[in-house]
């Protein structure tokens, strides 16, 4: 695998330069806690500050009962793309690398289940009422068009991963976009190599626009920008990490030196000529930290929660700007994977309504503990919706709507527990992930660099929301890595000498 830039040349802990500079990063994601290692690794004295009681942000792993071989739930990122070269790296560096398991995402499993017009059918059946209920649309939106049996196992499939995967806001936008200038344009290609399965009655998306990358040309900025999500969530390349995905950042924290402080909010900031000053809540009492530098790795939601002084009209600006598509993930914890009776191995379903989307995570731990049902995942408004809801209510509609689908669910004893999380709703730091649909690649590198374009070079910025990756763990590690690297050319050694190592009680700026 390929080195980590701006870290190749780092020294070790034990070669840490005398006189490096003091560093708050603001937040225990993976942005955070890698912004973290690569400073210590360049020299620097780093503290990192936690709002919530546990690390990791949007990574988030929960275990039913206790130990190792409990079932887990993935309640924030669950999949790595093996293009994804930093992440994997960085397992790499961690040691966990041998704990790498295929991921089989949405519409690979052939015997889960989608929802069509023609009401919920097997993933291997759903090509006829697919192409059946696109030609019906293309009748009544482009009357007399007859395109090939090809262009229409296409727009078919690519529909029915706008339903499963789009927020409603977009689905029929999306559709719409794929009515258009697209299929005039894959009209005009051999769709033949692409085709799968023994009727060629399936697509690969993948190799059709990796072969013919022209045919983005015809795409919306809207569909053209959505089509990235597209293709990495139905990727046949992804990747899980055995054990759970909060791994990861557990072991990031360990290798820290310094220390990672739990249950402090950061409550203020103020960015200062010569230093930076954060305002700390912890244990009902304030505080006030001093630093020559500080990384913000806090979602723009949280930090216009905070009050904010030294920063510039752009930046108050961008903090505003950056978009954030909510997200609600609801799990079970069921007494047997009953759903291998179907010969379902893995993958997901796509059912509709309000849960959307129905993952069928492998059998990692003791059979006799049970396994695990990520029961729903939803996104944009129908996220919000959901998470609305008082947990108890939300897990009861959710079990109620799917075990129309899984009527097992409903024996007793089948169901031992549930779980879920609503990003963008509740606590402070829950929001959802950062996105860019709808804008063109110009105005997408514009907002990237608004957001991570740093404060008077004392206070430095990373996160998903400030790379080209957004959503993604990459995209947290790339940002923290250019945070890092940006740091260390402005210190230790370009500093004026300031204040450092106090602690006074005070209220916010």
């Amino acid at each position: 695998m390929a080195e980590i830039p701006h870290a190749r040349h780092s020294p070790r802990l034990d070669e840490t330069r005398p006189g490096g500079a003091r560093v708050l990063v603001l937040g225990a994601g993976m942005a955070g806690l890698v912004a973290a290692h690569e400073l210590e690794r360049n020299g620097h004295r780093v503290e990192v500050l936690e709002g919530s009681t546990r690390i990791g942000g949007r990574v988030y792993t929960h275990r039913f009962g206790t130990g190792p071989d409990g079932p887990s739930a993935e309640l924030g990122a669950m999949r790595i793309p093996a293009d994804h070269r930093l992440t994997l790296e960085y397992v790499r560096l961690l040691g966990l690398e041998g704990d790498l398991r295929p991921f089989t995402t949405l519409l690979s499993e052939q015997n889960a289940y989608l929802r069509t017009a023609a009401g919920l059918v097997r993933i291997r059946d759903a090509a006829r009422p697919l192409c059946e209920s696109f030609r019906r649309e293309l009748e009544i939106h482009r009357p007399g068009l007859c395109p090939s049996h090809e262009v229409m196992v296409f727009a078919a499939w690519l529909t029915a991963i706008i339903d499963a995967i789009a927020p409603p806001d977009l689905r029929e936008a999306l559709r719409e976009d794929l009515r258009g200038q697209l299929l005039d344009l894959v009209a005009c290609v051999d769709l033949m190599p692409h085709l799968r399965g023994a009727a060629g009655d399936r697509v690969s998306l993948h190799s059709l626009f990796s072969a013919h990358p022209g045919l983005r040309v015809g795409l919306s900025p809207r569909l053209n920008s959505f089509l990235d999500d597209i293709l990495a969530e139905t990727s046949p390349a992804l990747l899980r990490l055995h054990g759970g995905m909060d791994r990861l950042p557990r072991r990031l924290a360990e290798r820290l030196a310094g220390p990672v402080h739990r249950g402090h909010l950061i409550v203020g900031i103020q960015v200062r000529q010569h230093d930076v000053r954060v305002w700390v809540r912890a244990k009902n009492r304030t505080t006030v930290r001093h630093a020559d530098f500080a990384v913000c790795a806090l979602p723009f939601p949280s930090l216009l929660r905070i009050r904010l002084s030294g920063l510039d009209a752009d930046k108050l600006a961008v903090l505003d700007d950056v978009e954030y598509c909510p997200a609600t993930k609801v799990a079970f914890h069921c007494r047997e994977p009953f759903w291998q009776a179907y010969g379902i191995q893995g993958g997901a379903s796509s059912t509709g309504g309000r849960i959307r989307q129905t993952y069928y995570p492998p059998v990692d731990g003791a059979p006799e503990r049970g396994a695990t049902l990520l029961a729903s995942y939803t996104i944009g408004a129908e996220a919000t919706r959901l998470g609305r809801l008082p947990r108890r209510r939300r897990h009861r509609l959710v079990l109620a709507e799917l075990s129309a689908v899984h009527p097992e669910l409903l024996r007793p004893g089948m169901v031992l527990g549930a779980v879920s999380m609503a990003w963008g709703n509740g606590a402070p730091w829950s929001v959802g992930c950062a996105t860019r649909w709808g804008k063109s690649a110009d105005q997408c590198e514009t907002e990237r660099v608004r957001a991570a374009r740093p404060v008077r070079n004392r206070l430095f910025f990373a996160g998903e929301h400030c790379s080209a990756a957004p959503a993604w763990i990459e995209g947290a590690i790339a940002s923290a890595l250019q945070a890092a690297e940006d740091l260390t050319r402005f210190g230790p050694d370009r500093r004026p000498r300031t204040p450092s190592d106090r602690h006074d009680t005070a209220g916010a700026p």
